[in-house]
């Protein structure tokens, strides 16, 4: 029988049963595929037979961390990149330098080898690319400053594998001999130390000058085809390509393919290789996931139980500690700290590449590499089950305490038909025009200082936070018509949608979004009155332009009136192929055609023959001549 397609069968099962139990148990997905790989592992059910079966595993879905890692370059443009210097720097240059310090350390203080002790200090620095950022997606953490921070941190620590990984062949003795049973460092292998560090960087560079003068021309060339499958399959030969260069050199291939992404940031094939290869990412490093768990070694932590524990327990402790003292420096809340530090305690899946490549140098013996191999897939399972712990158990109870001994909530003096959340440019100008026009509305805040700021203009503003089912039943939420959340925050949006849909059903929610992204999102929640905060004022801007190119009012006016519908509508079409990316594109392109055609229909009807009476200047023409 096939034994490969058995694997998958069994793979694919586990995962179907293991990953939706977790879910709904609000576990996330990442601890579900590690459960399935536990359990189906050769050290429960015996799925998997023996460790090499696990390890050849590992070695074949560890391609979902390298595609992850390209796509995440694709997302980064160099000029981005720059803009977060100071995150990468401080924030993630500080973890990795002061992590390795402490680990290397105290290696030499129980008589750790200062080569393997270097070496262990630099590899478990590194935390989990893969789990922080899909724990933060699933969380729709990515935009909030522990949520930025850890990204930073994952930024820097990428970065810093490359120069790891060509330290580590200077850490070898002037004629030491390879280990016996390596076989992973290509045809430099037995090559010196310094040959392989030049190597290593004659790689990169090769990458480098693909990325901007290869890559390029070849999707080109291919993309004239139209064949999609061809693209794709062009997509995957990159991607492929450079980790087998990488490889080659006993470099990590998601770091060579990170680059690449980088340099690809600004093509325009960008969003066709992150809709091709987004499939084959999200498959693979479930897969991946998977094989971390069955490649435990249960019988090692049984026979070693204490020592592995505790050294599992300690570096995830330290790990946590230097990152919590980051946060405190940071200025994140306790809450946001705690998710920031323990988020990045475990250690990173590029840890699996260094253990083998100082194992294939003889800095390792194969029995040190088993163990550091079994503490390093502990952390990444007990990661997600602390953060579960956290989040659902020890942050509520922070926050709680913290909304107590904070600046107690206003007591509403009035009650009134609207609830205008968020006062700050967008929510201040909606304010005064409905003031304008005989409309109180009953105002909150978050902001302390914008409040007290507020109130000596003159403004009527509450302090609180409107997420809480307490305070909107104080500022008359059950008398209310319309709330209205003029706030620029996705995730508080979420929350007090959720918040109304549920106990306020009765009121009419009105959103301020982003952008159309943003505005999926609630139209998926149900909301139906969505503004788009750029909309309006491109349009006003556009109006403007007409006027100085000699249209009248009344035509401005109109089209601007009937732009607006038309993209309205569009919205709720597109909506329905959000998921689609090529479908989508073709929509995109019809409605955009559609609505050209029909404003310029509006536009001959010649309505402006009649519409002086918009216009002021004319109108006093015409009273002077007379």
């Amino acid at each position: 029988m096939n034994g490969f397609l058995i694997n998958a069968i069994i793979f694919i099962v586990a995962a179907i049963i293991c990953v939706p139990i977790a879910k709904r148990l609000g576990m996330g997905s990442v601890l579900g595929y590690l459960i399935a790989g536990i359990l189906i592992g050769p050290y429960l059910l015996g799925f998997i037979e023996d460790g090499n079966q696990g390890q050849d595993i590992m070695h074949t879905t560890e391609f979902g961390v390298v595609m992850m890692l390209f796509l995440i370059g694709l997302e980064l443009e160099p000029k981005n990149l720059w803009k977060m210097k100071d995150l990468i720097l401080k924030v993630g240059l500080s973890q990795v330098l002061i992590t390795a310090a402490l680990i290397f350390g105290i290696s030499i203080l129980i008589g750790v080898n200062w080569r393997v002790g270097l070496a262990v200090g630099l590899s478990m620095a590194l935390s989990s690319t893969a789990i922080v950022l899909q724990s933060l997606k699933e969380k729709h953490q990515m935009d909030s400053n522990s949520g930025r921070m850890s990204f930073g941190v994952l930024l820097m620590q990428d970065i810093a594998v490359i120069p790891i990984l060509a330290v580590l062949p200077l850490l070898v003795v002037a004629g030491a001999e390879m280990s016996a049973d390596s076989g992973h460092g290509g045809f430099l292998e037995h090559q010196p130390g310094w040959v392989q560090t030049l190597m290593i960087f004659a790689a990169i560079g090769l990458v480098i000058l693909m990325g901007r003068y290869g890559f390029g021309p070849i999707l080109n060339w291919v993309s004239k085809t139209k064949l999609r499958e061809l693209f794709t399959a062009s997509a995957l030969l990159i991607v492929v390509g450079i980790a087998f260069l990488m490889e080659l050199v006993g470099l990590s291939p998601a770091l060579g393919t990170f680059l690449a992404g980088v340099i690809l940031a600004n093509s325009p094939y960008k969003h066709a290789l992150e809709s091709d290869l987004d499939p084959f990412k999200g498959l693979l490093l479930g897969l991946f996931f998977m094989a971390v768990g069955a490649t435990i070694n249960f019988e090692l932590i049984s026979s070693n139980a204490s020592v592995i524990i505790s050294l599992t327990l300690g570096v995830m402790l330290l790990k946590a500690l230097v990152l919590l003292i980051i946060g405190k420096v940071r200025g994140l809340s306790i809450p946001e700290n705690l998710s920031f530090a323990f988020g990045l305690a475990q250690v990173s899946e590029f840890s699996f590449v260094t253990y083998a490549f100082a194992l294939q140098l003889g800095i390792f013996a194969a029995s040190t590499s088993d163990f550091l191999i079994a503490v390093t897939a502990l952390t990444m399972t007990l990661t997600p089950i602390l953060m579960l712990v956290i989040d659902k158990l020890i942050i509520p109870k922070l926050q709680e305490k913290e909304n107590k001994n904070e600046r107690e909530a206003d007591t509403f003096s009035e009650k009134n038909k609207v609830i205008l959340v968020g006062f700050a440019h967008f929510g201040s100008t909606l304010g005064r025009f409905l003031r304008a026009n005989g409309i109180e509305a009953t105002v909150l805040d978050f902001n302390p200082d914008q409040v007290d700021l507020l109130r000596k203009m003159g403004f009527k503003v509450f302090y609180g936070d409107a997420t809480r089912l307490d305070l909107l039943h104080s500022a008359g939420a059950e008398e209310a018509q319309i709330l209205i959340s003029a706030i620029n925050s996705s995730e508080t949006n979420r929350k007090l949608v959720e918040l109304c849909q549920e106990h306020f059903p009765h009121l009419e929610v009105m959103i301020r979004t982003k952008n159309r992204n943003d505005a999926y999102e609630m139209m998926e929640m149900g909301v139906e009155h969505i503004y788009r905060e750029h909309l309006d004022t491109s349009i006003r801007m556009g109006e403007d332009v007409l006027k100085k190119l000699g249209f009248r009012a009344h035509t401005i006016h109109r089209l601007a009136s009937q732009f607006r519908k038309y993209d309205e509508d569009a919205l709720k079409v597109l909506f329905q192929y959000k998921n689609d990316r090529e479908e989508y594109i073709s929509k995109v392109k019809k409605q955009i055609e559609q609505q050209e055609l029909l404003l310029s229909g509006e536009l001959s009807k010649k309505f402006s023959l009649n519409d002086q009476a918009w216009d002021s200047e004319p109108m006093k023409e015409s009273v002077k001549k007379s």
